[in-house]
């Protein structure tokens, strides 16, 4: 077998809609599509990584179901970025209120609403 490369990722959420604005607004990915329950409640909310990419699946977590800190999930999502834009995706950061947690010379990172760690990273590129 021979992967063809990325496909998605599934992160799970409490707070779909929460979750799936900080992607959209914050991080500027286009929403693709949208998944129901037959009961109309809200299941997915898929976002686009970037051009063929794949996507990002927002799973809702539903209430009652526990899950041990750590045990689910993703430990990063990491999305490419120009370096040029790296300073300018500071400033946008901080005008959203969100926290670089750390940086290196090729990655910023952030934590979505529900604490999943992003990198936003111009590896192995170096900023200008």
């Amino acid at each position: 077998m021979q992967a063809l490369g990325f496909h998605h990722l599934a992160i799970q959420a409490r707070d779909v809609e929460r979750v799936a604005a900080f992607y959209r607004v914050v991080l500027g990915l286009a929403e693709v599509k949208r998944w129901h329950r037959d009961d109309g409640s809200l299941r997915s909310v898929w976002v686009s990584v970037g051009g063929e990419s794949g996507f990002l699946a927002i799973e809702h977590l539903p209430e009652g179901v526990n899950v041990p800190d750590g045990a689910l999930g993703p430990s990063m999502i990491a999305l490419r970025i120009a370096p040029a834009a790296r300073r300018a995706i500071e400033v946008e950061l901080a005008a959203h209120g969100v926290p670089i947690v750390k940086q290196t010379g090729w990655t910023l990172y952030v934590r979505d609403p529900e604490g999943t760690l992003v990198g936003l990273s111009h590896h192995p590129f170096d900023a200008p």
